[in-house]
């Protein structure tokens, strides 16, 4: 944002010398939230409320109207509809006449606290009175859960809080009829669009969320072990059993030709969110712990032996330890172990020399469930297979967090549960590259999987139908594809950005409680916060939490070795997603401010 100059005392938009294009308005529009995103973290405020679907461009060439969020962004008064614009010897009179001067709040002429999706500006000059402080250069301050001041840097989103109050307002406008912009105003008009996000709408797509535990509005902040689903989800899978239900691929009448179009339908659309090459190598399994130990018992068996070395993180969960200690212990190969930082960080330096002509598979998370340590996991890969060993990777915590691409990880094997990205419980996929796939022996054997049997010998279907053994979970495969719809409605990386200053906010604010201790401070992370609080066992923080409605995990995480290495065998572990909002923060922080000061 521009700052005024001070010896004007106004922010001068040049007048223009030509028409501009009919589509600069609204690309200010998206420029402006975007931008606000990419300058890092978001100060307490409630998101824009515009639906993406009411920003359009003016059909006229005069720019007889600008963006809200332009509106926002310069904290201007709109002018009333119905009264149209301030006189000019109105812009130099106090605050106050300017609020009157705006007219009354009604449905139909919004007050100064209302701002219409698009109002008309007239003018090339905006006065900034001496009562009313310069657009600030540095990050705005903003109450914070303590009631002190914090610092954010924008991100695009009105500050709605009672503790946050808005931005002084000038006082008037007025300009020529036809206006450029201020080149450092608006930094990149080419950039892509980028939609406004607003949590509280998306909170209604969850019916689970207008629940009340013991009489407060449901918090949920577990979002680490499960996350709720959207009602297009439970629509999706009530009309499977009402529509479709059948077993596939083994009928010629019509509800098996349903079922096996939507189940094959839904693994397409894991082809298309993860990036895989082909729905060939997508492989559909009970959760990421099922796909984990298919791999170990069918690739594994196959290809580790004695000596040979498998290399996990101090970060894994147990998922993706167990499994591997069992293989070794069968085949007499060896676990090694990568070391991380004291911020919960992989030392790279470390991963490579444990690396040698032994290694024949490196297993890492991409986010840590306990920690929220978002793992260089493309460098660790190609790290892998320099030495000439294979990678698997656990994407169950980074799925409903940020995109996945398979082909861009490089990595051989993938694996996630549906139930932590907005989907059904009991189904999940592992991803494999098809050579690999191809030349891999099943698991399990019987039903789907077999082309030919005899009592001499047996024939397998190709991947991935050879590791399907029985019946699958078709209605939650289907409905595993309508949780991906879900998230395409927004991008994985809109979501990812506004994760990410909830994190940042709920970390500030956490931090400034005596006697917390957090556990699991990478530079890079996800939406998970981990504590510990002086004189409080962490089971007992969660039952208090949950008194004020607010759901959190306390215990382990099934990550044991990582909190050991911080000292701790269990942690109290706030996990976000992207219904939680900033007041869902806040009652988090005030709820554990009170536990500090009752210790």
């Amino acid at each position: 944002m521009t700052t005024p100059d001070s010896s004007a005392g106004v922010l001068a938009l040049a007048p223009a010398t030509e028409a501009p294009d009919a589509g600069l308005i609204e690309q200010l529009a998206n420029q402006l939230f975007q931008s606000s995103f990419a300058q890092g973290p978001t100060a307490h405020a409630a998101p824009l409320a515009e639906p993406a679907a009411e920003w359009q461009a003016p059909t006229t060439l005069d720019l007889q109207a600008i963006p809200a969020g332009l509106v926002r962004s310069l904290a201007l008064v709109p002018p009333s509809r119905g009264g149209g614009l301030p006189s000019p010897a109105a812009s130099q009179a106090p605050l106050e006449q300017a609020r009157t001067a705006s007219g009354p709040s009604t449905a139909d002429s919004p007050g100064v606290g209302q701002v219409p999706a698009f109002w008309p500006l007239e003018g090339a000059q905006v006065p900034f009175p001496s009562q009313v402080p310069a657009v600030p250069a540095a990050p705005e301050a903003h109450a914070g859960p303590s009631g002190q001041a914090t610092t954010g840097h924008g991100y695009g989103f009105l500050n709605a809080s009672p503790q946050a109050p808005r931005a002084a307002t000038p006082a008037a406008i007025t300009a020529p009829s036809a206006l450029s912009l201020d080149p450092q105003l608006v930094p990149d008009l080419t950039r892509g669009r980028r939609e406004a996000f607003d949590a509280r709408a998306v909170r209604r797509d969850f019916p689970i969320l207008q629940e009340r535990v013991h009489g407060k509005p449901l918090i949920w902040l577990d979002n680490g072990a499960t996350t709720q689903k959207p009602q297009a989800v439970i629509d999706r899978i009530s009309a499977f059993y009402e529509h479709e239900n059948s077993n596939i691929h083994r009928a010629a009448h019509t509800l098996a030709a349903r079922a096996t179009d939507a189940y094959e339908a839904a693994r397409d659309k894991v082809r298309r969110f993860i990036g895989a090459g082909s729905s060939n190598e997508v492989i559909f399994v009970r959760g990421a712990t099922e796909g984990i130990n298919l791999v170990a018992k069918s690739w594994g068996a196959q290809n580790i032996g004695r000596d040979d070395e498998i290399v996990v993180s101090w970060l894994e969960h147990h998922a993706n330890i167990v499994p591997w200690q069992q293989l070794c212990a069968e085949t007499g190969a060896r676990l090694r172990v990568i070391p991380v930082d004291d911020s919960g960080q992989i030392l790279l330096d470390e991963y490579e020399r444990l690396l040698n002509a032994k290694t024949r598979l490196v297993a890492v998370t991409m986010v840590s469930n306990a920690l929220g340590t978002v793992t260089p996991i493309e460098e660790i890969v190609a790290i892998a297979h320099r030495h000439g060993a294979t990678t698997l990777v656990d994407a169950a915590q980074s799925v409903s967090h940020m995109k996945v691409d398979v082909r861009a990880i490089d990595c051989d094997f993938l694996v996630f549960s549906g139930h932590k990205m907005f989907g059904p419980t009991g189904i999940g996929v592992v991803y494999g590259k098809a050579g690999i796939l191809e030349e891999t022996r099943p698991w399990q054997g019987g039903g789907n999987m077999i082309a030919d049997v005899t009592f001499e010998r047996t024939s397998y279907q190709a991947a991935p139908n050879k590791f399907e053994a029985g019946t699958g979970n078709i209605a939650d495969a289907v409905g595993l594809g309508a949780a991906i719809d879900y998230l395409d409605r927004f991008g994985m990386d809109t979501i990812n950005r506004y994760e990410h200053g909830l994190l940042e906010y709920a970390t500030e604010g956490l931090l400034r409680i005596p006697g917390l201790r957090l556990i699991g401070t990478a530079k890079e992370k996800a939406g998970v916060l981990s504590f510990v609080l002086e004189g409080w066992r962490t089971e007992d923080v969660g039952r208090e939490l949950d008194r004020e409605g607010i759901a959190v995990r306390s215990g382990h995480h099934c990550a044991q070795p990582i909190l050991r290495r911080f000292g701790v065998e269990s942690t109290v572990r706030p996990s976000l997603a992207l219904y939680n909002t900033f007041d869902d923060i806040d009652a988090l922080v005030n709820a554990v401010r009170r536990l500090a000061g009752a210790r």
